[in-house]
């Protein structure tokens, strides 16, 4: 399912219009993005949680040279299902 595809079935079935929709799901993954970018979870009950994890850095190998090199430590973001959304999807 893309962006629009979501947007529309939003506005379908909530009575918004497309815009309204869009604004919508723009604000919601905006807030998601801000939350997490200051490291805190988001839980959405029923559905799951996004939250930051720290991948360590490492050595890893360039593929076309065999060379070694060193990737940096990063944050990523990741997301648990919730317990509602697993049995929906049994």
């Amino acid at each position: 399912m893309t962006k629009m595809e979501l947007v529309d079935k939003m506005s379908a079935e909530a009575g918004l219009t497309k815009a309204d929709a869009g604004r919508a799901l723009d604000s919601a993954i905006e807030a998601i993005k801000g939350a997490l970018k200051k490291g805190h979870k988001v839980t959405l009950v029923g559905f799951g949680t996004f939250y930051v994890n720290k991948r360590k850095a490492r050595k890893g190998r360039n593929p076309r040279t065999g060379q070694e090199i060193k990737i940096a430590a990063m944050k990523v973001p990741k997301f648990t299902a919730g317990k509602t959304l697993k049995d929906a999807l049994k």
